[in-house]
């Protein structure tokens, strides 16, 4: 009870979108910041988009900056990431993290996790 859950993932065309959907049952997000983290076979956990409980500072991997846009809605409850023009590369599963202490970048920083969703993309 209260780990995130993730939503949006799918098959997507190279230069398609998608948006992801992280909640909480039985938990509330709007007092902690979020990070989103991906997974891709045979590699590591790595950092993608991060943002404050008010919604006022984001962060983003150099890989996805531009493209991947990281928002909020506190009276759902949900943290979203917005990803467009997307590529083969980005095909991973995508996790929702909370519970962070420390540097939010590394994902030893982070206590809660969701089970993930997986995003696909085709060239």
């Amino acid at each position: 009870q209260g780990q995130p859950v993730e939503s949006g993932g799918g098959f997507v065309q190279a230069g398609g979108s998608l948006r992801l959907s992280c909640t909480a049952s039985g938990r509330t997000f709007s007092g902690e910041s979020v990070a989103w983290f991906r997974q891709a076979p045979g590699m590591d956990r790595l950092f993608v988009a991060f943002i404050t409980s008010d919604g006022r500072n984001t962060d983003y991997a150099y890989s996805v900056k531009g493209r991947f846009t990281v928002s909020r809605d506190n009276a759902k409850n949900t943290v979203f990431l917005q990803m467009q023009n997307l590529r083969p590369e980005d095909t991973a599963v995508y996790f929702c993290a909370s519970g962070y202490s420390g540097r939010y970048r590394f994902r030893d920083s982070y206590t809660n996790w969701g089970q993930g969703t997986q995003v696909t993309v085709s060239s």
